[in-house]
Order: structure tokens, then sequence, then C-alpha cells
């Protein structure tokens, strides 16, 4: 019964993100992309996609081999990983109690909304923008840049043991995200664990949309206030929700960066 239970409420929960992203893609599509670029991108879809499909086909890859394997990382970890968790808050003590210490209400239930739904929303959007130019090389960019984060960061994941402030130091940290919204814990459960923390991929990949958007901000450039608000706020979100330390936050924006280096310099080359 209580199976039954927790299915039913991730179930519920899957649709409302699945609804609120739907809603933020149609009308930032409309504002951003324009009808133009949708009537054409409707026309072309089917040529675009070939041309990009080696790159779209590498990401899904990388997302399948994750699912099945993201099981197994924190027992790896535990076999040939480094606790890094005791380093960190050596490092930065209790800076993330420090940002909660302006915790408020409608503060939290942002932070809540961007790190599940805004998280969603601005990984995705970039594909339907990207693929409405003539020229494919930012959504090439955006695949192979995704795909490297995904799997940098598990490996980073297999290397490192990290838990996260909410669980080292529950005393000065609360798990806001959860406190107030508990049912999500169900949702976010699926894809993550306690000692997946280093480094924060809430945050490289949504530098990594950010980075993104600035190389096609004369393409989009409502695109790039758009992904620069949510990237901001994401990242701040992961340490005001308790989530990640600052160190994680700062090697995500690093790992982010990079891999739209090297992703840009790859197809670029191409």
């Amino acid at each position: 019964m209580v199976e039954l239970d927790s299915l039913s409420t991730l179930a519920v929960l899957l649709v409302q993100v699945l609804l609120s992203v739907s809603v933020l893609l149609g009308l930032t599509s409309a504002v951003v992309i324009g009808p133009t670029r949708l009537r054409t991108l409707w026309r072309e879809k089917r040529s675009r996609l070939r041309e990009a499909l080696p790159y779209l086909a590498l990401l899904v890859s990388v997302l399948v081999v994750n699912k099945f394997i993201r099981d197994v990382v924190p027992e790896v970890s535990w076999l040939i990983g480094l606790n890094v968790t005791s380093y960190i808050y050596s490092l930065e003590g209790a800076t993330v109690a420090d940002i909660q210490s302006v915790t408020m209400p409608g503060l939290t239930a942002y932070f809540s909304f961007v790190y599940v739904v805004g998280y969603v929303f601005l990984l995705i959007f970039p594909f339907l923008a990207y693929l409405a130019l003539q020229d494919l090389r930012p959504l090439k960019r955006t695949a192979l840049a995704y795909a490297l984060n995904y799997s940098i960061g598990l490996l980073l994941y297999a290397l490192f043991i990290s838990y996260g402030p909410r669980n080292l130091i529950p005393d000065l940290v609360d798990p806001l995200l959860y406190s107030t919204y508990p049912q999500t814990q169900i949702l976010t459960s699926k894809v993550n664990t306690n000692t997946n923390v280093f480094p924060s991929l809430h945050t490289s990949l949504s530098v990594t949309a950010a980075a993104l958007a600035w190389q096609t901000r004369e393409e989009y450039p409502i695109w790039l206030a758009v992904a620069t608000l949510f990237a901001v706020s994401i990242t701040l979100a992961t340490m005001y929700l308790g989530i990640h330390w600052a160190t994680d936050v700062v090697v995500g924006v690093a790992l982010g960066l990079a891999c739209v280096e090297l992703a840009t310099w790859y197809v670029d080359r191409e």
C-alpha cells in the first residue's frame, strides 16, 4: 500500500512538472523563437533532425547508460572513491547555513520551483530554439555539452564521496525543499543519492545552457536574459535549499564552462 501511494504521488508530481514545463516551453517559444521560425522548423524538421542526429543519439546514449549505472555508482564510489565531505566542510564551514539565514516563504517557493521545474525547462528549451535555426551548430554544441556534463559528472561521482550540507550538519542547515514540499523527495530520489553532490550537475548544466545562450545572443537576445536568470536562480537554489555546498557550485560552474568550450571546439572544427 505504501509503495502504491508513493507511485501515485510520483505520477501526480510528474504530471504537474510536465504541465508546468509545457506551459513555459509554449510561452517562451512564441516570444523567443517566433512564429516565422516555428513555421520554417515545422516544414524542415526532418532534414534538420537528420543533420543533428549523431549528436542527439550520443546524448540519448549517455542518458541511457547513466540511467542504468546510476544506482551502481555509489557502491563503486565506496570501493574506490575518496570521501571529501570533511574537506569541503573545513574549507567553507557553514556558508550554506549563512545563505539560509535569509529564508522566507516566498523565496523558498521560488527556489523550489526553479530547482524542479525551471531546471527541466532550461535544459529542454535550447533544443527547440536551436533546431529552429538554419545553422545547427548551436544544437550540436548543446547535445555534446550536455553529454560531456553527464559523463564527467558520473565519473566524478564515482571518484568522490560527498554528503550534502543537509546531511552533514542538519542542526545548522534545513533541507528546505523536502521540509516544505516533502513529496518532492520521491521525485528527486529517482535521480539523486545523498553521496552524489560533488559537483552540482544542476549548476553545471544550468551554466552550460546560459553559456550556450550567450553564443546565440544575436539570434535570441531574450533567451539570453531568460537563461541567465534561470541559471543564476538554480545555482543559488542548490545552496539555499541545503542540497549543495558552495564548493559543489564552484566546481559545477567550472565543469559547465569547460564542457561548452570542448563542445564548441569540436563542433566548429568539424
